[in-house]
């Protein structure tokens, strides 16, 4: 069973810093472009940060460029979202997910697997 499982998200200070994983089992993650995709209250989902399979390009939203990483790490079939800076509208729940095209992108109709979503809240 293919299935993508999130961790690292909690409560964190204005400015503080977390590090998202997003592991994989039942497939080969590497093989996958993935992204990194949030939601507030309220608001609809928006892409984060993505990491092609194909040539391992990344790419970041303007709204956390410069302050968010994403990352992996073959070995431990994961891949991560180093997040620094962080403010308050940064408060989300935070989705992983994995497209098999190996394209990273930030449009999430394009990701076929998904995880459950770990909670993000910045404030003091």
């Amino acid at each position: 069973q293919l299935q993508l499982v999130e961790s690292g998200g909690g409560l964190v200070q204005p400015g503080g810093s977390l590090r998202l994983s997003c592991a994989a089992s039942g497939f080969t993650l590497e093989y996958y472009a993935v992204g990194w995709f949030r939601q507030a209250p309220g608001k609809e989902r928006e892409g984060v940060s993505c990491i092609s399979a194909r040539d391992g390009s990344t790419f970041n939203a303007d709204a956390v460029h410069g302050r968010f990483a994403i990352s992996r790490d073959n070995a431990k079939n994961t891949v991560y979202l180093e997040m620094n800076s962080l403010k308050p509208e940064d408060t989300a729940v935070y989705y992983c997910a994995a497209d098999p095209s190996g394209w990273g992108t930030l449009t999430a109709g394009n990701y076929d697997y998904w995880g459950q979503g770990t909670q993000v809240t910045v404030s003091s």
